[in-house]
């Protein structure tokens, strides 16, 4: 195939192939929620945060489907999620939000992103004047 460019016929240039793209590996991730203030103070349970987020973490569209893709841990005041699937770090904010919510401490706490990997539940500051 060839194109006119000024009154004359120039080649057009040829693609090239891309080599063949390797399948992506999902690599394992682990995000962390520290919520040793919360539990210090006895607001609540890390076993019954812990609990919730197994029972309300979605995987696929589905609820109680975590299988191996998902593992969830407690490692001293902090809950671990490993995953092995493209997963969202905000949905474990959005997910500790409905919980302190529901616990009804959530006038008193919010989430705060401490690490690449890490929330941390904090109490708001107030200044007294």
């Amino acid at each position: 195939y060839q194109r006119r460019v000024h009154g004359a016929f120039a080649a057009m240039p040829q693609t090239t192939t891309r080599p063949a793209t390797k399948p992506k590996v999902a690599k394992s991730t682990k995000y962390y929620i520290d919520v040793s203030k919360p539990v210090a103070e006895s607001l609540f349970e890390l076993p019954d945060f812990s609990l919730y987020l197994q029972q309300r973490l979605k995987v696929n569209g589905k609820t109680g489907n975590l299988g191996s893709s998902v593992v969830i841990g407690q490692e001293a005041k902090k809950v671990s999620v490993t995953v092995n699937i493209p997963f969202s770090k905000r949905y474990l904010k959005y997910l500790t939000k409905k919980f302190l919510k529901k616990s009804s401490v959530r006038d008193f706490l919010h989430v705060v992103a401490s690490g690449k990997n890490t929330y941390e539940v904090r109490f708001f500051a107030i200044e007294d004047e």
